[in-house]
């Protein structure tokens, strides 16, 4: 079996070519295993030259797959093993944790040499989630004009658009004619990979406008850039947060778009792939919100994701000791009529998932700025008229199985009403519990769960046993 793995690495090996694509995905999207065996076969070998021709093909997000598929020491292996070909764009593409591993098991100055070959934008990924000291050391051994660009962007607030955007950008005077503009293109040699636009700028940096490269492509060469620039309506302050930014990218159908401090001065640039990023982690970061997980991603330790899960554990237990304390307060007709302890949590459990639908619905339209003062009365009386409907089709099934089961018209009645009054303030409650915690500053994604679990709860009940003890006459 060893003999195969080796014949194959050497196969693999002597017919690489670094611009020959290889396939590493399986047909469900996961890395392959015989992918990962010859590579795990490769590390045990230290079989450098296999590693490196096979490395140096991926994509940084495919290498990003494969390092998370390889258990720890395996990752640290390929790291060593493929020296230079490594690809540490790659990083990015990899949790946190995992991230935070391989660097920390890295000497500084590999790292920085690493960092000094990386995009700005990619390089501040990488450098936020490090101790201060080990950031300072690394920035350190950069060179003056790159490490100022990464101070600068390291120094602006987490999650804001200056921490996303890449300062590598082209810019150029007014002044500048066409032909001017495209010699210094092609003599220049410190510029970005990949760019759509040039900016334009005045003495002092500030932005005036812009031209996309297809409009100076067209232009002959005499013209000025000022006559065909064209206004930026939609910079981005560097203070912003990313997902405001990327919502001006969904809005204004937007590649890039110039990144501007307090004073209008340029100071990088804004690309969609960046954008496509913040998306996808926006909508991750809600979806763990409302499960009261927080930041937490699948390589965490079983300790940090114990911490992680605990807080809103508690509240849901003081909550649901809120809920109990109401049931409490009817023992007596419990006793007296014990089809309601059958009953009851049917009431609360239809309310909760209800609740839940509206409230991922509204967390959802507070986030992408749907749902504002303008709109909102009509919202609040829609899903108010939806839990009212609802409310009636299920008290309606509801009371005449409750009825049927246990022979009893007054049992379906009263668990019909219960679920009407519930499923109406599940609507209510799943609207309005986010709009006050977003009008209060506080976001709704974290913190909604649990308060509007509690009123779908201590209503549910409360209706249900209480329309049970006054029908019955035991209050």
């Amino acid at each position: 079996m060893a003999e195969t793995g080796e014949l194959e690495r050497e196969r693999l090996s002597a017919s690489a070519d670094p611009h020959d694509h290889v396939d590493i995905y399986d047909e469900d999207g996961l890395v392959r295993q015989d992918y990962l065996a010859l590579i795990g076969e490769a590390l045990e070998a230290e079989d450098v030259e296999f590693l490196r021709h096979n490395v140096a093909r991926l994509h940084e997000s495919e290498l990003g797959d494969l390092i998370e598929a390889l258990e720890p020491e395996e990752r640290h292996a390929l790291v060593r093993l493929a020296g230079d070909a490594f690809d540490f764009t790659a990083l990015t593409e990899v949790d946190e944790a995992i991230r935070l591993e391989i660097v920390e098991q890295m000497p500084n100055e590999q790292v920085a040499a690493a960092i000094g070959e990386m995009n700005s934008d990619d390089a501040v990924y990488i450098l936020e989630d490090l101790d201060k000291e080990d950031r300072e050391e690394i920035l350190a051994q950069l060179p003056f004009t790159e490490r100022v660009r990464l101070r600068r962007a390291l120094d602006y607030p987490e999650s804001s658009a200056g921490r996303r955007m890449q300062t590598e950008f082209v810019a150029v005077p007014p002044f500048w004619t066409v032909g001017q503009t495209i010699d210094y293109l092609r003599d220049e040699r410190d510029l970005p990979d990949s760019f759509s636009q040039i900016f334009v700028i005045d003495p002092t940096f500030k932005l005036l406008g812009a031209v996309d490269l297809d409009r100076i492509l067209r232009s002959t060469r005499g013209l000025k850039i000022e006559e065909i620039m064209r206004e930026m309506n939609h910079p981005v302050p560097a203070e912003m947060d990313q997902e405001e930014a990327a919502q001006l990218f969904e809005q204004y159908d937007l590649l890039s778009a110039a990144v501007v401090d307090e004073n209008g001065r340029l100071v990088g640039v804004l690309t969609i792939d960046d954008v496509v990023d913040v998306i996808q982690e926006e909508a991750e970061e809600d979806l763990m919100r409302l499960g009261g997980v927080g930041d937490e991603e699948l390589s965490d330790t079983v300790l940090s994701t114990s911490r992680s899960r605990v807080p809103w554990l508690l509240v849901n237990l003081l909550t649901a000791i809120l809920a109990a304390s109401v049931i409490a307060l009817f023992d007596g007709v419990i006793e007296k009529v014990v089809a309601l302890a059958v009953l009851m949590p049917i009431v609360a459990g239809m309310g909760g998932n209800a609740a839940s639908q509206t409230m991922t619905v509204t967390v959802r339209a507070l986030a992408t700025k749907d749902l504002d003062i303008y709109n909102a009365a009509r919202i609040i009386g829609r899903e108010a008229g939806v839990g009212i409907l609802n409310g009636l089709i299920f008290g309606v099934l509801i009371g005449v199985v409750a009825g049927l089961w246990f022979h009893d018209v007054s049992i379906g009645g009263i668990i019909a009403s219960a679920m009407l009054i519930n499923m109406l303030a599940a609507a209510l409650g799943g609207i309005l519990i986010p709009l006050l915690l977003d009008r209060l500053g506080v976001d709704p994604a974290v913190a909604s769960a649990v308060f509007v679990t509690t009123v779908t709860d201590v209503t549910g009940f409360f209706s249900f046993l209480g329309l049970a003890s006054w029908w019955y006459g035991v209050l």
